[in-house]
């Protein structure tokens, strides 16, 4: 089933017990599949309990959370993650067991190695750093960590930034880990996401037989000149951060499974990923106008996910920006492209948000992987942030 490959020793047998590999293999190890943590985050407040941080769970549901800090005043900077990990698919495809982590050639094998326990592990080496290096700086850290983000992310982040917000603690910077890098570390800071609105419609027809199609109505026929409006139309043109707001569908589904019946309903789902520049309101209402011009028997609703966010290049972009430039020496671009992260909740309290992490070729696949030395290398990144931002 797997090829031999070098596994990884168990966490006591590491040279370096504060590595950054070491602190990844620790947390792959651990079978986090979404929504569970499996003791990731106790790990991380055993790491970061003797730096003086002090940790809360704020726990909803099945979803764990971490909320764990380093100092009282302002301005707060909150490194943000995940410890829950998507599915591994079928094992018989792995070239090694995906929960035991394996090195090879340089890269770090295991679900989640990219996807973000590389970057929790590049997070957590540099805040070490960064307290040995100025135990007096100013301002605070925290970590804001939940095992609900590949999943529904009904309980995990959004939770925890209503209770911030309730009690007035607001961060000033936050930084996602999610994997931004595209073909080389540090290439792609994230400074904003764009919205996120599904639909689902359900045209009414009349079922029949399909050799007296007068005497039913096709729902799919009916369907057809609308899909091909929905296509051809522009919502908006963007701007100089976002893409023009997209439409896709995503599901569709009809007939009783025989192939002489008009069926009686058409079922689909669609998504809007969209700009700035439109709201959810508007396509909402776009959407209405356009079946109920062409007189259509339907059924529509809507879930927002998630409003768009942009951080505009100031203090968090600059100092990512320098950092990157002097860890990899390559210049970074700005991107709001990809999908929704758990950036949208923070972003709600008004502070500056981006993703940076690695490279996100390999991410939900199998064989997920990093690159040890881009996570060497990030975990500088990080570091230098903090000196710019709190010292």
């Amino acid at each position: 089933m797997f090829e031999d490959k070098k596994t990884s020793p168990e966490d006591g047998e590491d040279n370096d017990a504060m590595s950054v590999l070491s602190m990844a293999r620790a947390l792959i190890k651990r079978a986090s599949v979404t929504p569970r943590d499996e003791g990731c985050q106790k790990l991380i407040t055993d790491f970061l309990s003797p730096l003086g941080f002090q940790a809360e769970e704020l726990n909803f549901g099945d979803t764990e959370n971490l909320w764990i800090r380093r100092g009282s005043e302002s301005p707060l900077f909150v490194f943000a993650g995940h410890t829950d990990v998507v599915p591994t698919g079928p094992l018989d495809r792995w070239s090694s067991p995906p929960f035991q982590p394996t090195l090879q050639d340089g890269l770090l094998y295991g679900r989640g190695a990219a996807d973000m326990k590389g970057s929790i592990a590049s997070m957590l080496v540099a805040i070490y750093a960064f307290v040995a290096s100025y135990p007096e700086h100013k301002g605070s850290i925290a970590l804001l960590i939940t095992s609900d983000e590949e999943g529904s992310a009904q309980d995990g982040t959004v939770k925890v930034v209503e209770v911030l917000k309730a009690r007035g603690e607001i961060p000033d910077y936050c930084l996602v880990g999610e994997p931004s890098s595209a073909k080389t570390l540090g290439d792609t800071i994230k400074n904003g996401r764009r919205g996120s609105l599904t639909g689902h419609l359900i045209v009414k027809g009349v079922q029949g037989h399909i050799a007296y199609p007068q005497l039913a109505k096709n729902p799919i026929h009916l369907f057809a000149p609308v899909l091909a409006e929905l296509c051809a139309m522009t919502f908006d043109s963007g701007n100089e951060f976002f893409q023009p707001t997209s439409f896709q569908i995503s599901n569709i589904n009809a007939g009783t499974g025989a192939d002489n019946v008009i069926p009686a309903d058409l079922e689909i789902l669609f998504n809007f990923r969209f700009s700035p520049e439109v709201t959810a309101h508007i396509l909402e209402e776009k959407v209405r106008a356009l079946l109920d011009k062409h007189k259509l028997n339907y059924g529509l609703s809507f879930r927002l996910s998630g409003e768009p966010f942009l951080t505009r290049p100031g203090h968090l972009v600059d100092a990512a920006r320098e950092a990157i430039r002097e860890v990899c020496d390559i210049e970074t671009e700005l991107s709001t492209t990809g999908g929704t992260s758990d950036g949208r909740f923070i972003a709600t309290t008004g502070c500056e948000v981006i993703e940076l992490g690695p490279i996100n070729a390999t991410i939900h696949k199998i064989d997920e992987c990093v690159n040890v030395e881009d996570l060497e290398k990030l975990s500088r990144i990080y570091e230098r942030m903090l000196e710019r931002l709190l010292t």
